[in-house]
């Protein structure tokens, strides 16, 4: 997996990946959800999200911040947002600071993740995973991603693309591991 951009610094990530590269023990989690966004301009709406086409791009219409909430019919592991964003063509509707907030529904959204971007141009990867090292994914029946500012002080903003990705699950669902020792593999119950 490519890490979070070109560089990274306390929650500043800068550059962006022109190729979408994820680990093949990531899924894209975004299909299983409801997608939903704060206002929009007519033609540029939640769909262009997630069109797979980087020329759409949502753009919204109001006050910021801008919102963009993911919600699933059951809790789900997430682990990384990756999102599309083009300085270059899109200049001051570019998001600048974003905040990543997770929890049961709009009534308890916790602020997990917030970064500032600066002048991406490409993928950016966000990680949801903690401080702590055994925090590895976030496990929530809502996301929600905030444009808190943009680039250029610009009022409206331009993402052309938002994936989610959780870790896929385990294929043989009731054995979380192989074990390796003769002697746990002889009391072992599955054979």
């Amino acid at each position: 997996m490519a890490d979070s951009s070109e560089g990274e610094e306390e929650g500043k990530l800068t550059g962006g990946s022109q190729q979408l590269v994820v680990d093949d023990d990531l899924r894209e989690m975004g299909k299983k959800a409801a997608w939903s966004v704060s206002s929009y301009k007519p033609g540029n709406g939640v769909l262009s999200l997630r069109d797979d086409n980087l020329d759409t791009y949502w753009q919204s219409d109001g006050a910021q911040p801008h919102l963009v909430n993911v919600q699933f019919q059951k809790k789900v592991k997430l682990q990384l947002v990756v999102l599309y964003a083009d300085f270059k063509l899109d200049e001051s509707y570019t998001p600048g600071k974003i905040s990543i907030r997770a929890g049961d529904g709009f009534h308890n959204l916790k602020e997990i993740k917030a970064v500032e971007l600066v002048k991406p141009t490409g993928w950016v990867y966000i990680s949801l995973s903690g401080n702590d090292p055994r925090e590895t994914y976030v496990n929530t029946f809502m996301l929600q991603i905030g444009v808190l500012s943009n680039h250029l002080n610009g009022r409206d903003t331009h993402i052309r693309q938002i994936k989610v990705y959780g870790p896929r699950p385990n294929p043989i669902p009731l054995q979380p591991f192989q074990f390796t020792s003769t002697e746990f593999i002889t009391y072992s119950t599955v054979r």
